[in-house]
């Protein structure tokens, strides 16, 4: 035989007479069905290690994926908040601006006869429509509400009417304008509903 040979040979009877002399030592035991206390053998001791090792792993790949779908998540609602921000970036200004765009109405209503009057009407008249220009392209919308039916989640109904002529619920004055942000309501209408 070759050295090598030998001492691959010797290398695992030393390794074998130690483990043997550790389990002599102190054996390891386990309970059996009945209560009993039962030596291990260095084979089932092994399967037992192999056992709880395959446990832990199960638990930690168990960790894993909870913390991967917990971070999945996390990024989806971030994605999505950041993109709602982007999409209603202005529904403060906005919101500031609607009770100016009342009033400009107000001025246009107002019948004026004297030529400076005019001049000054025609003034805010051009004023309120580049204000209107300005808000639209930012995605600010008029919700329609003479004539339409009654929809709780864009009219506001401050009183009720009767109006023969036309159908129930129909909504017959606005009172007030409501506006839409792209998708969501900023300011319902207030109207007047026929009963």
């Amino acid at each position: 035989m070759s050295e090598t040979t030998e001492n691959k040979e010797q290398l695992t009877e030393d390794v074998t007479e130690q483990v043997t002399q550790n389990t002599e030592e102190n054996p390891d035991t386990t309970l059996n069905e009945s209560g009993e206390e039962v030596e291990l053998t260095i084979e089932e001791q092994l399967k037992q290690q192999i056992s709880e090792l395959e446990t832990k792993l199960a638990e930690e790949e168990n960790r894993f994926l909870r913390l991967r779908a917990d971070f999945d998540n996390l990024r989806r609602r971030t994605q999505l908040d950041r993109e709602a921000q982007e999409k209603y970036r202005a529904q403060s200004l906005l919101t500031d601006l609607l009770p100016v765009v009342d009033n400009f109405e107000r001025a246009l209503q107002v019948e004026v006869t004297s030529e400076d009057a005019i001049a000054l009407n025609k003034g805010i008249e051009m004023v309120y429509k580049s204000l209107v220009d300005a808000l639209n392209k930012e995605g600010l919308e008029l919700i329609p509400a003479e004539g339409v039916q009654f929809d709780p989640t864009v009219h506001q109904a401050v009183m009720q009417e009767a109006d023969s002529e036309k159908e129930s619920g129909i909504v017959l004055r606005e009172l007030q304008k409501g506006y839409k942000l792209k998708d969501r309501v900023i300011r319902p209408s207030m109207v007047s509903v026929n009963e």
